[in-house]
């Protein structure tokens, strides 16, 4: 018998995931209660039911996707209809935190006699041809791994839950903290005049650094804002490394900056911009 799946929210990730279920048949509720016209169109678009929290509760899987910062209130927040379900879900945490923040989730879901599983996304959400990983940690791994003839990737990290968040962080911080390097080193040349010696420099002596740079750091734009909440995870993660928590919470603040310029003045953006698309 096939499950139903809820996926919280329908954001670009959660929607593509959403609607790669549909696609093979599965019934994907979600809530929209409070949510954007444009997020209840994503929604929509994907397949995906708008539920009441009761029916959400009622899955057979509850796939969590959100920002950081917002993974444990929505545990929260669903707490008191998982207590009162009579038949439990098996919830996951999808989300990209350091394994102590998805501890206290789980011990929310835990104690409202739901199973928990330990989630972890490596990619971009899945379209034609392509599924991110869905790594899951924990002992119903298994269980929700069946979502794998949906036509999701969801490799089982040996472990116990925190594994695949674990996972999650260590890829996070490398791909995510070099280009929040990356973007830092080509702002100070920008100010400093020596942009174009600097991408002249890369490009001919670190082609594939200079071709992954230029691409990862335009797309960053409008996810810097998400990103935030993600490099203070990461931060705390490497917590018993001083330097390493020093950088990523210095990576924090420059994604901050960045969200902010990108919906400002984009002074900075412009800049980064012009170094990563130069006009012939």
């Amino acid at each position: 018998m096939q499950p139903i799946v809820a996926v919280i929210a329908p954001g670009m990730m959660g929607s593509a995931v959403g609607h790669r279920l549909v696609e093979n048949g599965i019934e994907v509720r979600t809530a929209l209660a409070g949510r954007s016209a444009d997020t209840i169109a994503r929604a929509k678009a994907a397949g995906m039911v708008g539920v009441s929290d009761e029916q959400i509760a009622a899955s057979d899987i509850i796939l969590s996707i959100l920002p950081p910062g917002d993974a444990l209130g929505l545990a929260e927040r669903l707490a008191p209809v998982l207590r009162a379900a009579r038949k439990k879900p098996v919830f996951v945490d999808c989300n990209a935190l350091n394994p102590g923040t998805v501890l206290r989730i789980a011990r929310v879901i835990e104690e409202t006699g739901a199973t928990f599983v330990d989630g972890g996304i490596v990619g971009g959400p899945p379209k034609a041809g392509y599924s991110p990983k869905i790594y899951l940690s924990g002992p119903a791994s298994a269980r929700v791994a069946e979502l794998t003839k949906y036509g999701l990737a969801m490799p089982i990290q040996p472990g116990p839950i925190g594994a695949a968040s674990a996972m999650k962080m260590s890829y996070a911080g490398i791909t995510k903290g070099f280009t929040a390097l990356g973007a830092a080193m080509m702002l100070a040349a920008s100010r400093a005049g020596t942009a174009d010696d600097l991408r002249a420099e890369l490009s001919a002596s670190q082609p594939a650094l200079f071709d992954w740079l230029t691409r990862q750091v335009p797309n960053m734009y409008s996810k810097a804002y998400r990103w935030v909440a993600e490099m203070e995870e990461i931060a705390q993660f490497v917590g018993e490394d001083p330097a390493a928590r020093q950088f990523y919470e210095g990576a924090a603040r420059l994604y901050e900056r960045i969200a902010a310029d990108f919906e400002g003045d984009r002074k900075e953006v412009t800049a980064l911009d012009a170094f990563c698309k130069p006009k012939s």
